[in-house]
């Protein structure tokens, strides 16, 4: 097969979400019956992050979550988000973003966990971030009843530019008031 790299950029373009080697791969030895080795295809991917590290290039190819996926440049990121601004119909609630923040820091949690530290019932919340795919099903508690435990999902991931969970800001990083200099109210 001809231009392989040109193929593989041109499934790393197409995919909504990172695409990983394994499913590279898998798309050309179905399609063109070619297997690249795992080094031949690094070596294609390699090449492929190179070109688009290029300050020609307002994106870039980025390795998140276990794949790649073409990224807008961070010297872009307040144009792109301008945009996606202006088009965003679909904002996160005030409950929404609380009960996500709940489940990144937690997972895999369960409804009632999330519903005791929030105070309030959770149904509707959860069930928004299941069909914005933010969230996913983990699995099943051995607790009393097998409640679901819920976990953040890969678009979570991609969305973040995170690769898990462990990349999220810590407390310990967050601004605190005690590490103000001064007066508060100056």
């Amino acid at each position: 097969m001809e231009n392989i790299t040109q193929h593989i950029e041109a499934l790393i373009f197409a995919s909504e979400q990172s695409i990983t080697q394994k499913d590279i791969s898998l798309v050309l030895q179905d399609i063109y019956n070619v297997s690249p080795s795992l080094e031949e295809l690094q070596d294609h991917l390699n090449h492929i992050v190179r070109k688009y590290n290029n300050d020609e290039y307002p994106f870039t190819v980025a390795e998140i979550n276990g794949g790649y996926q073409f990224l807008t440049k961070p010297a872009y990121h307040s144009t792109v988000h301008k945009l996606q601004t202006q088009r965003s119909k679909k904002k996160l609630s005030q409950a929404a973003l609380e009960t996500l923040s709940i489940i990144a820091y937690k997972q895999p949690i369960t409804k009632l966990d999330i519903e005791q530290i929030r105070g309030v019932n959770c149904d509707y919340t959860i069930q928004k971030l299941l069909e914005k795919d933010l969230i996913a099903i983990s699995g099943k508690s051995k607790a009393i009843g097998k409640p679901l435990l819920y976990s953040t999902s890969t678009t979570f991931m991609d969305y973040f530019g995170i690769n898990s969970p462990a990349e999220l800001p810590q407390i310990k990083d967050l601004p605190s008031e005690n590490d103000a200099i001064g007066d508060v109210s100056e």
